[in-house]
């Protein structure tokens, strides 16, 4: 990128940003020193509280600027978008600051908090679909038929330019520009005004925006110089899970973001902890993505000494995704390694198994006989970073005990360290497969009612994590002559999948 003609590029974003009214319904948030996690990293290391505003969100900015600028004959026809969560909300108190009517349509797969939280603002909550591009679709509908005016969420340059308030007040919290200024990118729309705004009058600063592994269309976007249209995303940060950028905002992002960083679910999870840890707020994941990019990037970049900014831009949290929080977080920040280890089935061999284990604290551990010649022990170990469990490995394995690290196995994870049971016998030739399915009734009958009937379920596990999504681990047995209609099923059956027949930790304890 060349830097010497940004503040001419950004002119007109300088001034929308500059003219930009969201006062009426945001406050300047505070940008916070993050103590503990400035002195675990070697950085200085602000948080940007979006997260305070009334709607635990920074969406109202954009929402309220684009909406305030209606004329009264359009304040009268109302307003329509396609929200699942933080847009819906800022759209609905916008909507009801102005006076005018506000509909929402959202998923038929919405939880019913973010439902709740919607309808409490006065808006006409409509639920069609079962995605946001089906929402999408069925919003675009509604502008036809009732001639409402539809609010982006994202691709506005107004919209864009409520969001770009939070990089003036960044730039007038701080004695001096920062290093750079990390933003959680779904749709592009934060991060584009940000870095309109801070590019125009300080471009040195770098601006690095974060996505998920599994929800990275502005990543893919930017290497091929392109919009990438995905065609599935991962729903744990659901603020994110935007299957294709704007035209204007990928237009944005690639004359002013500097890089690209992605993070794993259990990263955004160990980021969580860490706001916590700093705030006692807890964020949600697509909130405390910006976090998570910075730790990943210090440490693929070796930053040190530096002056770091993250935006923590939602906290609009279901409190039933707690647990699985709290159990990812010490995955993601390598405070626990899980792992599979086979000992012979003799007298003696469990003591000394455990005296290897010296001073590690365990925090699971699963205990079966797989034949009379050995046994199989599933466990969770305290840790202190990958080189501790690098070293217990190696340590197990040089004292003879065959040992598998499954920390990084999602299977393992999600459904293994949760399930009892073991090998069946008769449960030969199965193939296993983990699912996400969706948060609503009539999901399962769905799966087995298309099903074949002399397709066999020999296995069946379901962990609720909060979420509009639900996972699922399922073995079947089907006839070898029958493989090529079973993975004709799998394509239309319109769900999310992995075949895991493979896995290592299948073999060890289930298979």
């Amino acid at each position: 990128m060349d830097s010497t003609d940004l503040p001419a590029r950004s002119h007109s974003y300088l001034e929308r940003v500059l003219r930009a009214q969201v006062y009426d319904v945001a406050i300047e948030t505070p940008l916070e020193v993050a103590k503990n996690l400035s002195r675990d990293l070697g950085n200085q290391v602000w948080f940007k509280r979006e997260d305070l505003q009334s709607v635990f969100s920074f969406k109202l900015r954009g929402a309220y600027n684009r909406i305030r600028l209606l004329s009264a004959e359009e304040l009268g026809r109302g307003v329509v978008t396609a929200s699942a969560g933080n847009h819906a909300q800022g759209v609905a108190l916008a909507a009801q600051r102005r006076g005018c009517r506000a509909v929402i349509v959202m998923p038929g797969t919405t939880p019913a908090v973010k439902v709740r939280s919607v309808s409490r603002l006065e808006a006409e909550v409509v639920l069609h679909g079962s995605s946001f591009d089906d929402a999408c679709s069925h919003a675009r509908k509604l502008v036809e038929e009732q001639g409402l005016c539809f609010i982006h969420p994202f691709d506005d340059p107004e919209v864009i330019a409520g969001q770009g308030t939070i990089g003036m007040e960044i730039l007038r919290q701080m004695a001096e520009p920062p290093t750079a200024i990390y933003v959680a990118v779904g749709g592009g729309g934060l991060i584009s005004g940000i870095a309109a705004y801070v590019k125009a009058l300080w471009p040195q600063v770098e601006i690095i925006g974060v996505e998920p592994i599994d929800a990275d269309s502005m990543t893919r976007s930017l290497a091929a110089g392109r919009r990438v249209r995905l065609e599935k995303v991962g729903i744990f940060a659901d603020g994110v899970a935007v299957r294709q950028v704007g035209e204007e905002t990928f237009r944005l992002c690639r004359r002013y973001v500097d890089h690209m960083v992605l993070v794993d679910t259990d990263a955004i999870c160990a980021a969580i902890k860490d706001v916590f840890e700093d705030t006692r707020s807890v964020l949600e994941p697509s909130g405390a993505l910006a976090i998570a990019g910075l730790k990943q990037d210090v440490i693929n970049r070796g930053r040190r000494d530096q002056r770091l900014v993250a935006v923590a831009c939602g906290a609009n949290m279901n409190f039933d995704r707690l647990r699985f929080v709290a159990e990812r977080a010490e995955l993601g920040a390598e405070r626990e390694a899980l792992l599979a280890v086979t000992i012979p089935e003799r007298p003696g061999s469990l003591l000394r198994f455990c005296t290897m284990l010296g001073n590690h604290n365990l925090t699971e551990f699963s205990y079966r006989m797989a034949d009379p010649e050995q046994a199989h022990i599933f466990i969770g170990v305290a840790v202190d970073g990958r080189e501790d469990t690098d070293g217990l490995v190696r340590q197990l394995r040089e004292g003879g005990f065959a040992t598998v690290n499954l920390s990084d196995d999602e299977l393992s994870k999600v459904h293994i360290r949760h399930m009892v049971g073991g090998r069946c016998p008769a449960a030969s030739g199965e193939l296993l497969y983990r699912f996400e399915f969706p948060e609503r009734p009539g999901a399962l009958m769905h799966f087995v009612s298309h099903m074949r009937p002399n397709w066999n379920l020999s296995m069946f596990h379901y962990r609720n994590q909060g979420s509009d999504y639900g996972r699922i681990v399922v073995a079947v047995q089907v006839p070898e002559t029958e493989q090529q209609d079973w993975q004709a099923f799998l394509q239309t059956l319109g769900y999310r999948y992995w075949d895991e027949t493979g896995n290592q930790a299948y073999q060890l304890f289930l298979g």
